[in-house]
């Protein structure tokens, strides 16, 4: 297929808005629109028109721009949930991780030992992994930084043996990237199990989580779309589940409900009393014209969605 060259020209925000007018859309408030498009850009907002156009370029009747901002706030909304759930899941995989190295081993410092760590290799593109280097790079840099974190120079002030922190303040350093990296690049089975076993899941598929929950960090962390979003890392589909999970029609791990399944789960080992179902099912409530079906949520093929509110996973 030959290529085109690209010759759009940049437009006005008027231009913008007269141009979702002229593809079918009802603008109830020009002057509003306009504030908006002068605020969120017109491609930005292009990515929730989808699902209201079954014409390329032309809404179906009865699409208003608000309908539109509507879908948007929902995302940002969404996004703005997961991530809370994230911080929180995250806190507990390090305090986990640690614990379970730091205990079975006695060894405050484990982290200084090549010993627990896979050797370095390349990966299929050609790049250098080496798991224990680079957390070791990540100590180092943190000591040598101008801005050294407290708890980093006070060790540094107060001790010269070991040469580094112990594990618990150095893993304070990670991205959740980094920690999921890490575990990856554990050496022995067991390590990985004992710290995956803390949340009642197989080692394997923990590692394909922590895959999935650093990827979708990073797309709400940076304010992309997510509701209708197919995740390009899929996390594992959960098939031999310790504590209550969904049936098997939940199972499309290629969207975005299949993800807040995984965080319920791991919530309730961390907090059974959490209220992350509230909070969901209030978000659906607030935007009760938002197709939340391309969330992921599977429909009894007449176009009702199924209960999900009812699976075992989502009762308390």
């Amino acid at each position: 297929m030959s290529k085109r060259t690209y010759n759009k020209p940049p437009k006005l925000f008027s231009e913008q808005l007269q141009q979702l007018k002229d593809r079918n859309i009802y603008v109830e408030d020009d002057s509003k629109a306009l504030f908006i498009l002068a605020n969120i850009s017109y491609y930005r907002l292009s990515a929730y028109f989808l699902p209201y156009q079954s014409t390329k370029d032309w809404f179906d009747d009865g699409t208003t721009f608000k309908q539109i901002i509507d879908t948007y706030s929902f995302d940002r909304e969404l996004r703005l949930l997961v991530f809370d759930c994230i911080e929180r899941i995250e806190v507990a995989i390090r305090t986990q991780f640690i614990y379970c190295m730091a205990t079975h081993y006695n060894d405050s410092h484990w982290q200084d030992k090549k010993q627990y760590f896979i050797g370095p290799y390349k990966n299929k593109v050609g790049n250098l992994i080496d798991p224990f280097s680079d957390f070791q790079n990540i100590i180092s840099r943190a000591k040598k930084s101008r801005a050294t974190e407290v708890y980093i120079q006070h060790y540094l002030d107060e001790y010269n043996i070991p040469y580094n922190p112990p594990s618990w303040m150095c893993f304070e350093l990670l991205t959740i990237g980094e920690m999921s990296h890490l575990y990856r690049g554990l050496k022995n089975k067991d390590d990985k199990k004992r710290i995956a076993q803390s949340f009642d899941i197989h080692f394997k598929v923990f590692t394909s989580w922590l895959h999935s929950i650093t990827y979708t960090r990073n797309i709400c962390a940076h304010h992309s779309r997510l509701w209708n979003k197919d995740l390009a890392v899929e996390p594992a589909i959960l098939s031999n589940p310790i504590g209550l999970w969904v049936d098997l029609v939940y199972n499309n791990n290629k969207r975005v409900f299949y993800f807040l399944c995984i965080l319920k789960y791991l919530l309730n080992r961390i907090n059974p009393n959490n209220s992350f179902k509230e909070k969901l099912v209030a978000l659906f409530q607030k935007y009760p014209n938002i197709p939340i079906k391309y969330v992921g949520i599977p429909s009894d093929g007449r176009g009702n969605l199924l209960g999900w509110q009812n699976q075992p996973l989502w009762q308390n």
